[in-house]
Protein backbone atom coordinates (compact mmCIF):
# COMPACT_ATOMS: atom_id res chain seq x y z
CA UNK A 1 0.00 0.00 0.00
CA UNK A 2 1.41 3.33 -1.04
CA UNK A 3 -1.37 5.60 0.16
CA UNK A 4 -4.14 5.47 2.71
CA UNK A 5 -7.53 4.74 1.06
CA UNK A 6 -10.23 7.41 1.39
CA UNK A 7 -12.73 4.76 2.47
CA UNK A 8 -12.13 1.21 3.65
CA UNK A 9 -15.04 -1.06 2.71
CA UNK A 10 -15.43 -4.02 5.07
CA UNK A 11 -16.93 -7.34 3.91
CA UNK A 12 -17.72 -10.36 6.09
CA UNK A 13 -17.69 -13.93 4.71
CA UNK A 14 -18.94 -16.45 7.28
CA UNK A 15 -19.33 -20.23 7.27
CA UNK A 16 -18.01 -23.53 8.58
CA UNK A 17 -14.75 -25.01 7.34
CA UNK A 18 -15.00 -26.71 3.95
CA UNK A 19 -18.03 -24.70 2.81
CA UNK A 20 -16.46 -22.98 -0.22
CA UNK A 21 -15.04 -19.78 1.32
CA UNK A 22 -11.72 -20.14 -0.54
CA UNK A 23 -13.39 -20.31 -3.96
CA UNK A 24 -15.63 -17.38 -3.12
CA UNK A 25 -12.61 -15.29 -2.05
CA UNK A 26 -10.89 -16.07 -5.38
CA UNK A 27 -13.97 -14.80 -7.19
CA UNK A 28 -13.90 -11.59 -5.10
CA UNK A 29 -10.22 -11.07 -5.94
CA UNK A 30 -11.14 -11.31 -9.64
CA UNK A 31 -13.71 -8.53 -9.15
CA UNK A 32 -11.78 -6.14 -6.91
CA UNK A 33 -8.20 -6.90 -7.95
CA UNK A 34 -5.82 -8.70 -5.58
CA UNK A 35 -3.80 -5.55 -4.86
CA UNK A 36 -6.90 -3.67 -3.65
CA UNK A 37 -8.27 -6.43 -1.41
CA UNK A 38 -6.85 -7.75 1.86
CA UNK A 39 -8.24 -10.95 3.37
CA UNK A 40 -8.05 -11.53 7.12
CA UNK A 41 -8.72 -15.04 8.40
CA UNK A 42 -10.37 -14.72 11.81
CA UNK A 43 -8.62 -17.91 13.00
CA UNK A 44 -5.80 -15.46 13.76
CA UNK A 45 -7.87 -14.22 16.71
CA UNK A 46 -7.86 -17.58 18.50
CA UNK A 47 -6.95 -16.76 22.10
CA UNK A 48 -6.15 -20.43 22.77
CA UNK A 49 -3.75 -22.45 20.67
CA UNK A 50 -4.40 -26.12 19.85
CA UNK A 51 -2.91 -27.35 23.15
CA UNK A 52 -4.79 -24.69 25.12
CA UNK A 53 -8.10 -25.67 23.54
CA UNK A 54 -7.45 -29.33 24.31
CA UNK A 55 -6.63 -28.52 27.93
CA UNK A 56 -9.75 -26.35 28.29
CA UNK A 57 -11.95 -28.92 26.54
CA UNK A 58 -13.23 -26.46 23.91
CA UNK A 59 -13.17 -26.35 20.10
CA UNK A 60 -12.11 -23.45 17.88
CA UNK A 61 -15.81 -22.82 17.23
CA UNK A 62 -16.39 -21.91 20.89
CA UNK A 63 -16.24 -18.14 21.55
CA UNK A 64 -14.13 -18.87 24.67
CA UNK A 65 -11.27 -19.86 22.35
CA UNK A 66 -11.33 -16.49 20.53
CA UNK A 67 -10.37 -12.92 21.42
CA UNK A 68 -13.32 -10.82 20.21
CA UNK A 69 -12.15 -7.67 22.00
CA UNK A 70 -8.89 -7.63 20.03
CA UNK A 71 -10.72 -8.60 16.83
CA UNK A 72 -13.09 -5.65 17.20
CA UNK A 73 -10.37 -3.12 18.08
CA UNK A 74 -8.14 -4.15 15.16
CA UNK A 75 -10.91 -4.39 12.53
CA UNK A 76 -12.17 -0.97 13.70
CA UNK A 77 -8.65 0.46 13.35
CA UNK A 78 -8.36 -0.90 9.81
CA UNK A 79 -11.75 0.52 8.85
CA UNK A 80 -10.64 3.90 10.18
CA UNK A 81 -7.59 3.68 7.91
CA UNK A 82 -4.97 2.75 10.52
CA UNK A 83 -2.43 -0.11 10.30
CA UNK A 84 -2.53 -2.97 12.81
CA UNK A 85 -0.19 -5.65 14.14
CA UNK A 86 -2.37 -8.70 13.61
CA UNK A 87 -1.70 -11.98 15.42
CA UNK A 88 -1.07 -15.12 13.33
CA UNK A 89 -2.49 -18.55 14.06
CA UNK A 90 -0.26 -21.21 12.53
CA UNK A 91 -2.52 -24.01 11.26
CA UNK A 92 0.38 -26.44 10.86
CA UNK A 93 1.79 -26.14 14.38
CA UNK A 94 -1.48 -25.15 16.07
CA UNK A 95 0.39 -22.33 17.81
CA UNK A 96 0.29 -18.53 17.74
CA UNK A 97 3.14 -16.96 15.75
CA UNK A 98 4.52 -13.39 16.13
CA UNK A 99 2.14 -10.72 14.72
CA UNK A 100 2.37 -9.17 11.24
CA UNK A 101 1.78 -5.58 10.13
CA UNK A 102 -1.41 -5.12 8.06
CA UNK A 103 -2.05 -1.82 6.30
CA UNK A 104 -5.57 -0.63 5.45
CA UNK A 105 -6.73 -1.38 1.90
CA UNK A 106 -9.65 -0.35 -0.29
CA UNK A 107 -11.47 -3.62 0.53
CA UNK A 108 -10.90 -5.65 3.71
CA UNK A 109 -12.54 -9.08 3.82
CA UNK A 110 -12.83 -10.81 7.19
CA UNK A 111 -13.56 -14.50 6.73
CA UNK A 112 -13.91 -17.50 8.97
CA UNK A 113 -16.12 -18.99 11.63
CA UNK A 114 -17.17 -15.82 13.48
CA UNK A 115 -17.43 -12.66 11.27
CA UNK A 116 -21.06 -12.09 12.32
CA UNK A 117 -20.89 -13.43 15.87
CA UNK A 118 -19.83 -10.32 17.81
CA UNK A 119 -22.34 -7.47 17.59
CA UNK A 120 -19.56 -4.84 17.59
CA UNK A 121 -17.70 -6.44 14.68
CA UNK A 122 -20.99 -7.00 12.84
CA UNK A 123 -21.76 -3.29 13.14
CA UNK A 124 -18.58 -2.44 11.24
CA UNK A 125 -19.48 -4.54 8.18
CA UNK A 126 -20.63 -2.91 4.94
CA UNK A 127 -21.79 -6.22 3.40
CA UNK A 128 -22.01 -9.77 4.70
CA UNK A 129 -22.58 -13.24 3.29
CA UNK A 130 -23.07 -16.58 5.04
CA UNK A 131 -22.21 -19.81 3.18
CA UNK A 132 -24.70 -22.40 4.37
CA UNK A 133 -24.02 -26.02 3.37
CA UNK A 134 -26.66 -28.60 4.30
CA UNK A 135 -25.53 -31.56 6.40
CA UNK A 136 -26.10 -34.03 3.56
CA UNK A 137 -23.88 -32.10 1.14
CA UNK A 138 -21.30 -31.24 3.82
CA UNK A 139 -20.86 -34.91 4.71
CA UNK A 140 -20.54 -35.91 1.05
CA UNK A 141 -17.96 -33.16 0.39
CA UNK A 142 -15.96 -33.89 3.52
CA UNK A 143 -15.90 -37.62 2.79
CA UNK A 144 -14.72 -36.91 -0.74
CA UNK A 145 -11.98 -34.51 0.43
CA UNK A 146 -10.79 -36.17 3.64
CA UNK A 147 -10.84 -39.75 2.38
CA UNK A 148 -9.31 -38.95 -1.02
CA UNK A 149 -6.77 -36.30 0.00
CA UNK A 150 -6.05 -36.93 3.66
CA UNK A 151 -6.39 -40.71 4.02
CA UNK A 152 -9.17 -40.55 6.61
CA UNK A 153 -11.69 -43.36 6.99
CA UNK A 154 -15.42 -42.90 6.51
CA UNK A 155 -15.90 -43.38 10.28
CA UNK A 156 -13.26 -40.69 11.03
CA UNK A 157 -15.04 -38.17 8.83
CA UNK A 158 -18.46 -38.78 10.38
CA UNK A 159 -16.98 -38.67 13.90
CA UNK A 160 -15.29 -35.30 13.25
CA UNK A 161 -18.54 -33.81 11.90
CA UNK A 162 -20.53 -35.11 14.88
CA UNK A 163 -17.93 -33.78 17.34
CA UNK A 164 -18.25 -30.27 15.89
CA UNK A 165 -22.04 -30.30 15.52
CA UNK A 166 -23.09 -28.95 18.98
CA UNK A 167 -20.72 -25.95 18.77
CA UNK A 168 -21.57 -25.37 15.11
CA UNK A 169 -25.27 -25.23 15.92
CA UNK A 170 -24.71 -23.04 18.98
CA UNK A 171 -22.21 -20.49 17.66
CA UNK A 172 -21.76 -20.64 13.86
CA UNK A 173 -25.12 -21.46 12.28
CA UNK A 174 -27.12 -18.65 14.02
CA UNK A 175 -24.93 -16.06 12.28
CA UNK A 176 -26.84 -16.59 9.04
CA UNK A 177 -29.78 -14.66 10.53
CA UNK A 178 -27.62 -11.49 10.37
CA UNK A 179 -26.24 -11.86 6.83
CA UNK A 180 -27.29 -9.67 3.89
CA UNK A 181 -27.04 -12.74 1.63
CA UNK A 182 -27.12 -16.44 2.52
CA UNK A 183 -25.90 -18.92 -0.11
CA UNK A 184 -27.58 -22.19 0.77
CA UNK A 185 -26.43 -25.47 -0.81
CA UNK A 186 -28.90 -28.35 -0.64
CA UNK A 187 -29.35 -31.77 -2.24
CA UNK A 188 -31.11 -31.71 -5.61
CA UNK A 189 -34.87 -32.24 -5.81
CA UNK A 190 -34.55 -33.37 -9.43
CA UNK A 191 -33.34 -36.88 -8.54
CA UNK A 192 -35.30 -38.96 -6.04
CA UNK A 193 -33.17 -40.27 -3.12
CA UNK A 194 -29.95 -38.89 -4.62
CA UNK A 195 -26.95 -40.24 -2.67
CA UNK A 196 -24.02 -38.91 -4.72
CA UNK A 197 -24.69 -35.19 -3.99
CA UNK A 198 -23.04 -34.19 -7.26
CA UNK A 199 -26.14 -32.35 -8.48
CA UNK A 200 -26.96 -29.42 -6.20
CA UNK A 201 -29.89 -27.16 -5.43
CA UNK A 202 -28.54 -23.71 -4.56
CA UNK A 203 -30.54 -20.84 -3.07
CA UNK A 204 -29.47 -17.19 -2.87
CA UNK A 205 -31.40 -15.72 0.07
CA UNK A 206 -31.32 -11.92 -0.27
CA UNK A 207 -32.40 -9.75 2.63
CA UNK A 208 -34.90 -6.99 1.88
CA UNK A 209 -34.59 -3.50 3.32
CA UNK A 210 -30.77 -3.35 3.43
CA UNK A 211 -29.59 0.17 2.58
CA UNK A 212 -28.13 0.33 -0.94
CA UNK A 213 -28.77 -3.36 -1.67
CA UNK A 214 -31.31 -4.20 -4.36
CA UNK A 215 -31.99 -7.96 -4.60
CA UNK A 216 -31.66 -9.65 -7.99
CA UNK A 217 -34.80 -11.20 -9.47
CA UNK A 218 -36.06 -13.45 -12.24
CA UNK A 219 -38.54 -12.06 -14.82
CA UNK A 220 -40.83 -10.00 -12.56
CA UNK A 221 -39.84 -8.45 -9.22
CA UNK A 222 -41.99 -9.61 -6.30
CA UNK A 223 -43.68 -12.43 -8.24
CA UNK A 224 -43.26 -16.15 -7.62
CA UNK A 225 -41.72 -17.80 -10.68
CA UNK A 226 -40.86 -21.41 -11.51
CA UNK A 227 -38.86 -21.69 -14.74
CA UNK A 228 -37.43 -24.65 -16.65
CA UNK A 229 -35.08 -23.00 -19.17
CA UNK A 230 -33.91 -26.26 -20.79
CA UNK A 231 -34.68 -26.48 -24.49
CA UNK A 232 -33.34 -25.05 -27.71
CA UNK A 233 -31.51 -22.16 -26.03
CA UNK A 234 -30.01 -24.02 -23.06
CA UNK A 235 -28.49 -27.48 -23.30
CA UNK A 236 -29.38 -29.58 -20.25
CA UNK A 237 -28.39 -33.16 -19.65
CA UNK A 238 -30.07 -35.39 -17.03
CA UNK A 239 -31.62 -34.45 -14.64
CA UNK A 240 -32.22 -31.07 -16.27
CA UNK A 241 -32.28 -27.58 -14.73
CA UNK A 242 -34.95 -25.74 -12.80
CA UNK A 243 -35.00 -22.17 -11.49
CA UNK A 244 -37.18 -20.46 -8.89
CA UNK A 245 -37.69 -16.90 -7.67
CA UNK A 246 -40.03 -15.54 -5.04
CA UNK A 247 -40.49 -13.62 -1.77
CA UNK A 248 -40.26 -15.52 1.53
CA UNK A 249 -39.79 -15.02 5.26
CA UNK A 250 -36.43 -16.12 6.67
CA UNK A 251 -35.94 -16.06 10.46
CA UNK A 252 -38.37 -13.16 10.75
CA UNK A 253 -36.85 -11.17 7.87
CA UNK A 254 -38.41 -10.49 4.47
CA UNK A 255 -36.17 -11.97 1.77
CA UNK A 256 -36.11 -12.60 -1.97
CA UNK A 257 -35.04 -16.09 -3.02
CA UNK A 258 -33.28 -17.03 -6.25
CA UNK A 259 -32.76 -20.76 -6.78
CA UNK A 260 -31.01 -23.01 -9.29
CA UNK A 261 -31.48 -26.78 -9.11
CA UNK A 262 -29.29 -28.77 -11.51
CA UNK A 263 -26.23 -27.82 -13.54
CA UNK A 264 -25.32 -26.00 -16.72
CA UNK A 265 -24.14 -28.18 -19.59
CA UNK A 266 -22.49 -25.36 -21.54
CA UNK A 267 -21.36 -22.24 -19.66
CA UNK A 268 -21.27 -20.17 -22.85
CA UNK A 269 -25.07 -20.55 -23.05
CA UNK A 270 -25.53 -19.05 -19.58
CA UNK A 271 -25.99 -15.63 -21.23
CA UNK A 272 -29.55 -16.82 -21.98
CA UNK A 273 -30.25 -17.20 -18.25
CA UNK A 274 -28.49 -13.91 -17.46
CA UNK A 275 -30.75 -12.06 -19.91
CA UNK A 276 -33.80 -13.13 -17.87
CA UNK A 277 -32.35 -11.95 -14.55
CA UNK A 278 -32.52 -8.32 -13.39
CA UNK A 279 -30.77 -6.17 -10.75
CA UNK A 280 -27.50 -8.03 -11.30
CA UNK A 281 -25.27 -4.98 -10.65
CA UNK A 282 -23.31 -5.81 -13.82
CA UNK A 283 -21.64 -3.05 -15.84
CA UNK A 284 -22.70 -4.52 -19.19
CA UNK A 285 -24.85 -7.33 -20.59
CA UNK A 286 -23.07 -10.68 -20.30
CA UNK A 287 -20.60 -9.64 -17.58
CA UNK A 288 -21.83 -12.27 -15.11
CA UNK A 289 -21.51 -15.05 -17.72
CA UNK A 290 -18.07 -13.74 -18.68
CA UNK A 291 -16.87 -13.86 -15.06
CA UNK A 292 -18.00 -17.50 -14.73
CA UNK A 293 -16.43 -18.53 -18.05
CA UNK A 294 -13.16 -16.80 -17.09
CA UNK A 295 -12.59 -19.43 -14.39
CA UNK A 296 -14.44 -22.53 -15.53
CA UNK A 297 -12.02 -24.52 -13.36
CA UNK A 298 -13.31 -23.05 -10.08
CA UNK A 299 -15.49 -25.52 -8.13
CA UNK A 300 -19.21 -24.92 -8.68
CA UNK A 301 -18.82 -22.97 -11.93
CA UNK A 302 -21.36 -25.22 -13.68
CA UNK A 303 -24.08 -24.89 -11.02
CA UNK A 304 -25.86 -22.39 -8.81
CA UNK A 305 -23.02 -22.10 -6.29
CA UNK A 306 -20.67 -20.49 -8.82
CA UNK A 307 -23.44 -18.40 -10.37
CA UNK A 308 -24.58 -17.00 -7.03
CA UNK A 309 -21.03 -16.48 -5.74
CA UNK A 310 -20.38 -14.28 -8.79
CA UNK A 311 -23.72 -12.49 -8.35
CA UNK A 312 -23.01 -11.86 -4.65
CA UNK A 313 -19.57 -10.54 -5.61
CA UNK A 314 -21.20 -8.13 -8.08
CA UNK A 315 -23.47 -6.91 -5.26
CA UNK A 316 -20.40 -6.37 -3.06
CA UNK A 317 -18.70 -4.40 -5.84
CA UNK A 318 -21.83 -2.26 -6.18
CA UNK A 319 -21.74 -1.58 -2.40
CA UNK A 320 -18.07 -0.64 -2.63
CA UNK A 321 -18.69 1.78 -5.52
CA UNK A 322 -21.68 3.37 -3.78
CA UNK A 323 -19.80 3.92 -0.51
CA UNK A 324 -16.59 5.21 -2.08
CA UNK A 325 -18.57 7.51 -4.38
CA UNK A 326 -20.51 8.85 -1.37
CA UNK A 327 -17.18 9.52 0.34
CA UNK A 328 -15.89 11.49 -2.67
CA UNK A 329 -19.09 13.54 -2.89
CA UNK A 330 -18.93 14.31 0.87
CA UNK A 331 -15.29 15.41 0.52
CA UNK A 332 -16.19 17.80 -2.34
CA UNK A 333 -19.09 19.28 -0.37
Amino acid sequence: MTSKPDRVVLIGVAGDSGCGKSTFLRRLADLFGEQFMTVICLDDYHSLDRKGRKAAGVTALDPKANNFDLMYEQIKDLKEGNPIDKPIYNHETGELDPPERIDPNKVIVIEGLHPLFDERVRGLLDFSVYLDISDEVKIAWKIQRDMAERGHTYEDVLASIEARRPDFQAYIDPQKTHADVVLQILPTELIKDDKERKILRVRMIQREGVEGFSPAFLFDEGSTIKWTPCGRKLTCSYPGLRMFYGPEEYYGNSVSILEVDGQFENLDELIYVEQHLSNLSTKYSGEMTELLIKHREYPGSNNGSGLFQVLTGLKMRSTYERLTQTEKVAAVV
